[in-house]
Order: structure tokens, then sequence, then C-alpha cells
């Protein structure tokens, strides 16, 4: 690498030019040997650049390797089609959210039997501003999925391999995720029924407000997902039911009400043992 750089950097023209260089590998490896199965070490790569206006020296937990095409794309003068419906953004337009100011409060595994000691990637507590309403949730069951969680792709995916898991390829760094299957490992006693609550957005004077957030969802019957709106603390009203697996971006823009002041959203899971619901960079207005 240090060859490559250097004959670039060599070049007559290269005060003139603007070079981006990125390095990754397709996949990761098990240590024993071997390649192409769902374990963490095999999904697991990195991703090293230099240049294209990438601070040096920084060290970043949100990028992933589907973004290096639309970097790419960018870096070469090139807009972005939304019909491509790529999976990845360019590195330089990422942004944290939220969910990402968790990660130095993340722990280590309680009851998972399958994630290392050492390995750091939950917590229950949420953002500022951010709550879980846990009132009508079932006992028991396996304590770091007990209703809403923020977690890490490492520590989520190694809960259970070959169950989707490493579809999630839009979520970055810290996410949040209500898993009623892995909840129902453990003795339990009464169903899955958690809520995610937004914090106050304000929107007095506005006729419409967009929203929006980066979603994972497997279906099976027996469980509902829906993305509830409050306003000025009013009933909550159903802006999105989800009755299919849905993996992407989503983009509602939601008509205020005359006179309203005051947004806050709702995430409401239920089920029991029945898969799970990922959401990721929650963006109002």
């Amino acid at each position: 690498m240090g060859q490559i750089v250097a004959a670039v950097r060599g070049r007559a023209t290269y005060g003139q030019e603007d070079w981006l260089i990125m390095v990754t590998a397709d996949h990761g490896h098990t240590d024993a040997g071997g390649h192409g199965g769902s374990t963490w070490s095999e999904r697991q790569t990195f991703v090293i650049a230099n240049g294209g206006g990438l601070p040096a020296g920084s060290v970043r937990h949100d990028v992933r390797m589907v973004d290096l095409a639309p970097t790419a794309i960018v870096h070469l003068g090139l807009a972005i089609d939304p019909a491509w419906n790529l999976d990845g953004s360019p590195i330089g337009s990422l942004v944290p959210d939220a969910f990402d100011a968790l990660r130095p409060q993340l722990t280590g595994p309680v009851d998972e039997t399958g994630i290392a000691a050492g390995t750091l990637g939950f917590t229950h507590t949420p953002p500022s501003g951010w709550s879980v309403d846990n009132s009508a949730m079932g006992t028991g069951g396996v304590t770091e999925w007990r209703g809403w969680a923020f977690t890490t792709d490492e520590f989520w995916t190694k809960t259970q391999r070959d169950q989707y898991r490493e579809l999630n390829v839009r979520s970055r760094s810290v996410f949040a995720v209500a898993d009623s299957d892995e909840w129902a490992d453990k003795s339990f006693t009464g169903g899955y029924d958690s809520t995610l609550v937004s914090p106050e957005y304000p929107v007095a004077g506005l006729s419409t407000v967009p929203v929006s957030f980066t979603t994972y969802y497997q279906q099976e019957g027996g469980r509902t997902a829906q993305v509830l709106a409050v306003w000025d603390g009013g009933a909550p009203v159903v802006v999105k039911s989800y009755g299919a697996e849905t993996n992407g971006r989503q983009t509602p823009a939601l008509a205020v009400p005359a006179g309203a002041s005051r947004l806050w959203l709702r995430f409401r899971y239920t089920g029991s043992n029945n898969w799970y619901w990922v959401l990721d960079n929650v963006r109002v207005g």
C-alpha cells in the first residue's frame, strides 16, 4: 500500500488531482479457515480510506462495506439516483444519530451465552429525550431483549445465526431493536409489547413534517409493528403498520393537524417468539 500511495503522490499532476483510495476485503474469515457462512468472523471486514475529504486518523463505527460503491460514485462527480435503492451511502454524508451517542454506555451480555463476556454491545438506557414504555411487557425472558434495546451489529447478530440478522446492512453503529424471538429463549410470562417513544418535536406553523428512519422488519403472523404519531399529547394515531418484511429507508410525510404544536413518534412492537424489528437514524423535520 505504501508503494501504491507513493506512486500516486509522485505523479507530476498530483497537485491538480483529487485522489480517493479505499481498501477493503469482500468478506472475513474463520480462524480455522474458510468463509461463506453467516458467522460474525466471516461477515466482518474493514474499510481503510485516504483522501476524498475524509479526516485523517479518524476511526469510525458507522461505515459499512455497502458504503464503498456510493462513496466512489460521488467522488467521481456522478449523481446517485434514488431509484437505484442502494444499501449504502457516501461516507462523507453519514451523520451520527441519537442512538450512536450510547456507544460508551454499552455493556456486556447478561443471559446470552453465545456472546463473549468481553463483547460490549447493548443497553436498555435510551438516549436523551427518548424513552421506552414497557408497561404492557411480559415478565422474564432474556434480559438483553426485554423490550426495546440499543445494540450493535456485532452483538445482536451473534445472538443467533441464520435468522437473517446479517441482512441488517443499513443500520449504523448503535441501533434500536425489538427482538421477541430472542427474548422468548428464556422462561417468560405474558407477551412481548414494547413501545419506543421519541423526543418532542416542535411543529407549530407547519402543514406537513417530513419523517425518515431506517427499518428492518421480519414479518410473520401473530405480531404487530406500528409507527404512531402523538400530537400535543393526544391519542396516538397510526402512521404506518407493517404487514410484510421491510428493509430500507422509510420517508413518510405527516400532515400536521390544525393548531398542533408538538409531535411525538411511538414505535410499538407486539408478539411473542416471533422475529424482530430494527430502527435507526430517526429524523424529523
